[in-house]
């Protein structure tokens, strides 16, 4: 199928149930100024919630179709989230993998489900929009996991984000704009041949999204990634650019929903010539987030 017909198939299903979920939402009466800690899909915003706070989320990520073949991967994230003090945010986490990888060149067959991580993550707000120009919060996120993030093969590997958002309301109260700036390296050990490598991706993202009811929020998220060989950004393998639409929903004064899918629009491989990079990345990013505060 051609690669155009597939994206805008995709994106008019998500489209529809984004419709169709808005649709049977009783009319919302729990919105209030905007709180950008959970609205973006796969950005960052700079609110961090009020002190003594706790929070159960869920967040559901697919990431599909590589260079070839069959490739389909569903990682499920359980995390505590905690605000013990004014500007500070404290996220433990957990996740599961499910692997569908069939005739992708460079890459194993496989078909296993594999506890996947653990996570901790740390967020400190030094600005707040309401009393500066804009907001800003410094996030560090580090994990370990055991199962290699693309591959499936099991690995001993340790990663660290650190990012740095932004955001500021272009229409108060209706909406608001975010900037994520990111650095991610990541060492990795394979067990089974002693082999270890190391690698770094650099990212920024632009968020823009506008409150269409009360409790309901639509708007999109571009994010632009390039990928190196070793910590110190020493050889560039590839970059790709991401697009697509994200949604939140305020499902109650407690809970809250937040749909978002990306499409590679552009990349490209070190080396290749083609129009997007399907070995460092995938054409499709998906997520779903929900959250509970108790």
């Amino acid at each position: 199928m051609n690669p155009k017909l597939r994206t805008g198939r995709w994106a008019g299903t998500l489209c529809a149930a984004i419709a169709g979920i808005a649709a049977v939402l009783p009319p919302g009466a729990y919105a209030e100024d905007f709180d950008t800690e959970h609205i973006f899909g796969f950005m960052i915003g700079s609110d961090v919630g009020n002190v003594g706070e706790r929070e159960f989320q869920s967040q559901t990520t697919g990431r599909f179709a590589k260079d070839g073949g069959r490739y389909r991967t569903l990682n499920q994230e359980m995390e505590l989230e905690l605000v013990p003090a004014p500007n500070f945010r404290v996220e433990l986490g957990t996740s599961f993998s499910a692997y569908d990888v069939n005739r992708v060149p460079g890459l194993d067959d496989r078909r296993q489900l594999s506890w996947q991580s653990v996570s901790v993550d740390f967020r400190y707000r030094f600005l707040n929009r309401e009393a500066a120009p804009f907001g800003m919060t410094v996030a560090l996120e580090t994990r370990a996991d055991r199962v290699d993030e693309t591959t499936a093969a099991a690995v001993r590997s340790y990663g660290t984000e650190l990012t740095v958002a932004f955001d500021r309301e272009v229409i108060p109260n209706f909406v608001i704009a975010a900037l994520n700036l990111s650095y991610e390296p990541e060492w990795t050990r394979t067990p089974r041949t002693g082999a270890a490598d190391q690698d770094a991706t650099i990212g920024a993202a632009f968020g823009l999204m506008a409150r269409v009811k009360p409790d309901i929020l639509i708007g999109g998220e571009a994010r632009y990634f390039r990928k190196y060989e070793g910590i110190g950004l020493d050889e560039l393998s590839g970059q790709a650019l991401f697009i697509g639409p994200t949604a939140y929903f305020q499902l109650s004064e407690r809970s809250r929903l937040t749909a978002t899918w990306s499409v590679q629009a552009w990349g490209q491989r070190a080396g290749s010539n083609a129009a997007l990079d399907l070995v460092n990345f995938e054409r499709h990013q998906a997520r779903l987030v929900y959250g509970l505060n108790f």
